[in-house]
């Protein structure tokens, strides 16, 4: 007999269970259980803001910033320059500001037009259904910021002058916001996938639950797609206009690094409903790790080569800005072509021909809680045939093609590539390991015929 935490969730699923039940991810990197979450909930709001703040007010160098710090430490007045130079979290216009992107965001998810997408079967057997609006959303954020600029109600900097007391006071909202939707999730679930470990700092930090939802609104779809991605695409092109209005001209390395990540977004929204079908959606629970990341980080980190750029602005010249930007554009289209071809096979079950031949996979099963046996398809020709996550490759490609704009004085404008670097490499280590449970001797079958991981050749 199976032991239960927290509701509906049985133990054992948290260690053999692929629908990731409660939470357990077998990544790259160790101390996964209590160790890593309490050092990362500890250090991450602190490090966010250390990054914008030095990006802001140090010219994107944290060298000058401890410089500082230690200078202020030996005269014996570190906590009171503290006390006056933190961004404090509680800015009224900060808050205003937070507030009403937030009200703005759900709005447009719930009132604009969309179709209605199906993601995937969960082991529970659930069908979690999203409003397909993610493009119009964009659009409608885009010209809402246009009109709130052109009226005079904000300047166009706006992002760049709120962003050290907004992050301030997103980390605050964050840890609030992460404790709310633990509760619910312990005793209100909106699923049946659902579930605790018992250990308070591991659920909190990787989530209870994995669809939650408040008064219909999704909650991963609001933050990952609709705060932390639009924020994203409208931060740097604030950012640009703050440029301007500081030295009175664009240079050309904002304007590449800022149209590439502006392109990016826009091709993110164009392919929402793929989105709904990766490992964030499909596996990773609504908890810290990935609603503060998407609150606070993506706001703060994501964007932090164009906020480098607005004091420190670089003139490429137009040789070396066209080849950066063909190759990341390059990047971003081909990455899209990747998504597209795999959604085509899942979308038409198989019966597509890819590259001038009939797609080949292999027919995978797995059953879900009520022992009912489903198929899946994996794709091993085309791209995908070339390697497992190939999409993150380009991801990477993409993210540097944006990033080095701002040349190599500093490493705070790659603070964002190196970061996505890590990530997708744990990520593609957890994503295996989960599949292995899924499909046992299938997922093998599969990694023979697709052998190589990330980069086809390599690795």
């Amino acid at each position: 007999n199976a032991e239960y935490m927290g509701g509906n969730t049985p133990l054992f699923f948290w260690m053999e269970s692929w629908g990731n039940h409660s939470t357990e991810s077998k990544g790259l990197f160790p101390f996964r259980r209590v160790l890593g979450p309490l050092l990362i909930i500890a250090s991450v709001p602190v490090i966010a803001l250390a990054t914008v703040t030095a990006s802001t007010r140090f010219k994107g160098s944290v060298g000058d910033l401890v410089t500082e710090l230690m200078r202020q430490h030996a005269h014996g007045n570190l906590w009171e320059y503290l006390q006056h130079n933190i961004p404090s979290p509680l800015d009224p216009f900060a808050i205003k500001f937070v507030l009403t992107f937030m009200a703005f965001e759900l709005f447009f998810l719930k009132a604009l037009p969309c179709q209605k997408f199906r993601g995937p079967r969960t082991q529970t057997g659930h069908i979690p259904v999203y409003n397909a609006n993610g493009f119009q959303a964009w659009i409608a954020s885009l010209a809402t910021y246009a009109a709130f600029v052109l009226g005079g109600v904000v300047n166009g900097g706006v992002f760049f002058d709120v962003l050290p007391t907004a992050i301030s006071f997103l980390n605050i909202f964050s840890f609030i916001f992460c404790l709310f939707i633990y509760v619910k999730g312990v005793w209100f679930p909106s699923t049946k996938d659902a579930g605790t470990t018992g250990n308070f700092i591991f659920d909190y930090f990787a989530g209870v639950e994995l669809y939650p939802r408040v008064f219909g609104w999704d909650i991963k779809q609001f933050t990952n797609c609709r705060f932390g991605m639009i924020f994203w695409g409208l931060a740097p092109i604030s950012f640009a206009w703050k440029q301007y209005e500081m030295h009175g001209y664009i240079a050309d390395s904002m304007i590449v690094s800022v149209v590439l990540q502006v392109i990016y977004v826009s091709k993110f929204f164009w392919w929402e409903t793929g989105y709904f079908e990766t490992i964030d959606i499909m596996h990773d629970r609504a908890g810290f790790m990935l609603c503060w990341g998407c609150l606070v980080f993506v706001p703060g980190v994501y964007t932090i080569t164009a906020q480098y750029l607005v004091t420190n602005p670089i003139e490429l010249g137009v040789p070396l800005a066209t080849t950066i930007f063909v190759v990341g554009l390059g990047s971003v289209v081909l990455n899209y072509v990747i998504d597209q071809q795999r959604q085509e096979f899942r979308r038409k079950n198989g019966k597509v021909t890819i590259f001038g031949k009939p797609a080949k996979f292999i027919e995978a099963t797995y059953k879900t809680d009520d022992g009912a046996t489903h198929k899946s398809l994996l794709l091993t020709s085309g791209w995908w045939g070339m390697a497992r996550k190939l999409n993150y490759t380009l991801e990477l490609m993409a993210a540097f093609s944006w990033s080095c704009p701002a040349m190599f004085t500093h490493a705070m404008p790659y603070w964002y590539f190196l970061f996505l670097l890590t990530l997708l490499i744990d990520r593609a280590h957890r994503d295996d390991a989960r599949c292995r449970a899924k499909y046992g001797a299938k997922w093998d079958e599969y990694c023979k015929q697709v052998p190589y991981l990330i980069i086809p050749g390599l690795i």
